[in-house]
Parts: structure tokens; sequence; C-alpha cells
């Protein structure tokens, strides 16, 4: 995998469709996104993503709902710029999607929350976060 200095690479496909992609655990916290197919996902390798696991991918902030009553379930931590969102679930505390800074009015979805085979193709890019 190539590694990369800059998640303003981000690139979106025009195809959006609707997945019928909703994730609920606890029965507290669900949502629903509209994705494409195939989508660019991000690893990287600064303290925060690495212990966690996470590798998102962005998509428009207009593609995503909060469902229900969810809002009250997560809850939001913010620092340096305040412009990244990391939401976490109250209940359980992991994130399945939050406010990247680079792409601040869109949603970055948590890969691991999808079921497999809902996506036709993730491409994993790698991104320095650790040398910045």
């Amino acid at each position: 995998m190539e590694m990369v200095h800059c998640l303003d690479a981000i690139a979106f496909e025009l195809s959006y469709e609707d997945l019928g992609l909703m994730v609920s655990f606890h029965e507290s916290t669900a949502w629903h996104v509209q994705a494409p197919t195939s989508v660019v996902a991000w690893k990287c390798n600064c303290s925060n993503w690495s212990m966690r696991g996470n590798i998102p991918f962005v998509v428009p902030r207009q593609r995503f709902e909060l469902l229900g009553d969810s809002k009250e379930f997560v809850t939001t931590y913010t620092f340096g710029t305040h412009t990244a969102k990391h939401t976490f679930c109250k209940v359980c505390g992991i994130t399945s999607f939050y406010t990247p800074q680079s792409n601040p009015n869109d949603i970055a979805v948590t890969l691991a929350y999808l079921d497999p085979g809902t996506l036709s193709h993730v491409e994993i890019r790698l991104f320095d976060g650790k040398n910045l």
C-alpha cells in the first residue's frame, strides 16, 4: 500500500446508492448511510486510530442519518481546533462514525460496522498521521 500524507486526497465517486445500510447496536444507536459500492478507506498510523483500529471512509454529510432517538446515546469529544468531532456511543464507547478534521462537512464511517459484502470494493490507503 502506498503511504500518503494528505487526507485531502480523498476522492468521492459521484454515484451514491442507497445500499439499505443501517447500522445499529445496543438497540439504542442506529444510523443509515448512502455510499458508493466502491470506497477509499484510510488506515492511519497515529496513536488514536491505530489503538482503536478505525479504518474509515468518508461520505457527504447529507448521505448520513442518525436514526430515531440515537442522538441521546452518543457523545462528542473535540480538542485542538475543535474541527474534528469524535463521536462515541454512551453505552459502549465505540466510534462508528465521526466528523473528520480533513473533511468537516462530511462524515467518516468506520468500515468495521458494515456487513461483509455490503461494498463491492474497498481500497485501503495509508495515512502517516504519526509524523505530521
